[in-house]
């Protein structure tokens, strides 16, 4: 007998500043709901439209456990496929049933997905510092943490803090966060050079371009970087110039991590079978969920590309939960991205709240102890959700202010 759907709502929350997006789906089976994220932090409103306006009338009474069948039918039900907004709500549903499908087995999601071929998920963290000394106790924290790989910045993604324009900008020039990519690039040089010459070799480190290079200067970047031996560079190439990967990767023997802004297969699917990259990095909320994210990681493992799915603060507990019960699965497992108990450091200034806050909210998160992360043995994800003590931290609609990157002569440049 089918598990029919009776409910399908968004439900938004920000227990550390940072707007969450879960989706609930109920069933007529009492007692029964699925969970899943639908977190695009900083348009959460238009996901919600999608969820409630357009995903509920589409899938009310049908069958829950018709997961492909579901998916296929809102990637298409719109005409126009793809995007953030659109594969975000559909992932809140995706995710929500795939909950529920494990729910109905009795059995955690990994189990679903063929079983645990590892124990605990190694995960990467971010250190971050104004200047080297900073940096270093940062790095020294996670390292008594048990953290083992350490992704390191020096001044967020090489600009300063949101603000008025600095004096050396133009006449004129918008607030905003000023970058000067060469001054960047010479300083993450250096930056590397006192790390290793401090740290030695024993600790694995990434660093995260996030696009805010031209695609010759990534190119010379990635080079200088080379003796430091860096477990990957991250983003080096905008999304839009992709082609600049095969140059890239002529000319660098640094591994190379892409694709946290992806959202269609087109925008993966030569990277990975000419082996351009060898991290594939993508957010799987902004896939549409777990179903296309399994198949990427699939289509990923038959060209030796692994995984490193993206996993930052502006994400919920159920998408952190996903990444784990996908890692607890894939043969191709690179690393995990975790900040899964507390806020992403390039806007913790904008913040409040605490990991406790968060815990509260969602109880079950997955725990991340002495550099591994692991999932509970809950059936499906593993993670609830708390409405009464969301509804404490409510989502707010103010203007996103940390993408606003400019360089010095007033031009936006990408974030």
């Amino acid at each position: 007998m089918a598990t029919r759907i009776t409910g399908v709502r968004a439900i938004a929350t920000a227990p550390q500043g940072i707007n969450l997006l879960v989706v609930r789906v109920d069933t007529d089976q009492p007692g029964l709901y699925g969970l899943g994220c639908a977190t695009f932090a900083y348009r959460h409103l238009a996901v919600q439209c999608v969820v409630e306006q357009y995903l509920k009338p589409l899938l009310l009474g049908r069958d829950a456990e018709a997961i492909e069948e579901i998916w296929q039918l809102m990637h298409q039900n719109a005409y126009w496929r793809n995007g953030p907004i659109e594969n975000n709500a559909m992932s809140g549903v995706d995710m929500a049933l795939w909950d529920l499908k494990g729910k109905l087995a009795g059995m955690p999601l990994y189990q679903l997905l063929g079983g645990k071929v590892r124990q605990g998920v190694p995960v990467y963290r971010h250190a971050e510092g104004r200047d080297l000394a900073a940096l270093c106790d940062d790095v020294a924290r996670l390292q008594a943490l048990g953290i083992r790989h350490i992704r390191c910045q020096s001044g967020g993604y090489g600009g300063g803090a949101f603000g008025p324009a600095p004096a050396q900008a133009a006449e004129g020039a918008a607030e905003g966060i000023y970058l000067e990519p060469r001054r960047y690039m010479r300083d993450t040089v250096a930056l590397f050079d006192a790390l290793r010459a401090k740290l030695g070799f024993d600790v694995e480190l990434c660093h995260d371009v996030h696009e805010r290079l031209r695609p010759a200067d990534a190119v010379r970047l990635a080079q200088q970087l080379e003796p430091h031996q860096l477990f990957f560079l991250e983003d080096a190439i905008p999304l839009e110039e992709g082609d600049w990967l095969r140059r890239l990767r002529a000319q660098t023997s640094t591994p190379l991590a892409q694709g946290e802004l992806f959202n269609h297969p087109f925008e993966w699917r030569t990277l990975i079978a000419e082996r351009l990259i060898d991290f594939i990095r993508v957010h799987p909320s902004q896939l549409g969920g777990i179903t296309p994210t399994r198949k990427l990681q699939v289509f990923a493992e038959q060209y030796g590309v692994r995984t490193a799915w993206h996993g930052p603060g502006d994400q919920s507990p159920l998408g952190h939960a996903a990444n784990i019960h996908l890692d607890l699965a894939a043969r191709n497992f690179g690393i995990q991205e975790w900040s899964g108990t507390e806020p992403p450091n390039f806007v913790i200034q904008e913040l409040s709240g605490s990991g406790s806050a968060l815990q509260g909210v969602f109880p079950g998160l997955p725990e991340c102890r002495n550099g591994f992360v692991y999932a509970n043995d809950l059936p499906g994800l593993g993670v609830d959700l708390d409405e009464a003590e969301a509804a404490k931290y409510p989502a707010t609609a103010g203007v996103t202010t940390w993408t606003q990157t400019r360089l010095l002569d007033g031009s936006l440049a990408l974030p």
